[in-house]
């Protein structure tokens, strides 16, 4: 499977809210936290897409990635766009993205590092934000923080408009090192068995 792939800067991913957080930065555990950057533009100069729709469909089909650092494999889904910049990666289509931050943590996440750290960082660097819940979820490759909230998107690059999306965000942690794990949908769409699947697939190598 080859992979449609392009390089991108760290700003352009600051610009999709689901990355906010994700594409520059660190581990909540520790003094270099997820990153810091606003997302760009003004994302609701010409508004909110009305029912976008985001259901990934009962027949896609889904391949393995394997990270580059050797570090994990993951499941996402066949066909999406990919992009990546330093140890960030993320696979779109449309205004669906699954993302993939590694960085080093001395010590593994909780839900009250998540809680009193992380969600606030959310709220100043994404707009639209919305708090969900933060708690604990067992998946195969052990147990991992989950941070749930809403956001805009990117703005569409035809209509300038944005998509209120429901994130799901995954923390993964083993032996110093993290993986951040962050799926987004517009709100509404029924991708419950999917990012199942994507997040019972995450494994540790080695």
């Amino acid at each position: 499977m080859v992979w449609k792939q392009r390089r991108v800067t760290c700003g352009w991913l600051a610009a999709a809210s689901v990355l906010t957080l994700v594409a520059c930065g660190g581990n909540s555990a520790t003094p270099t936290s997820h990153g810091s950057s606003a997302p760009g533009g003004s994302a609701t100069a010409s508004g909110v897409e009305t029912n976008p729709g985001g259901d990934i469909p009962d027949s896609q089909a889904f391949v393995t990635f394997s990270d580059p650092a050797g570090q994990f494999t993951v499941t996402v889904p066949e066909g999406w766009a990919q992009t990546s910049t330093g140890t960030t990666t993320l696979f779109s289509d449309k205004y669906n993205s699954i993302a993939l931050n590694t960085v080093a943590a001395v010590v593994a996440p909780t839900v009250e590092s998540a809680r009193s750290v992380e969600l606030p960082k959310i709220q100043t660097t994404a707009t639209g934000f919305s708090a969900g819940k933060v708690a604990s979820a067992s998946r195969h490759a052990g147990t991992a923080v989950v941070l749930t909230y809403q956001a805009h998107s990117a703005p569409n690059a035809v209509t300038g408009k944005v998509a209120v999306e429901a994130v799901e965000r995954y923390e993964f942690w083993r032996a110093g090192h993290e993986v951040v794990l962050t799926l987004s949908a517009p709100v509404g769409s029924d991708n419950v068995d999917p990012w199942r699947k994507v997040t019972d697939s995450f494994a540790w190598r080695g």
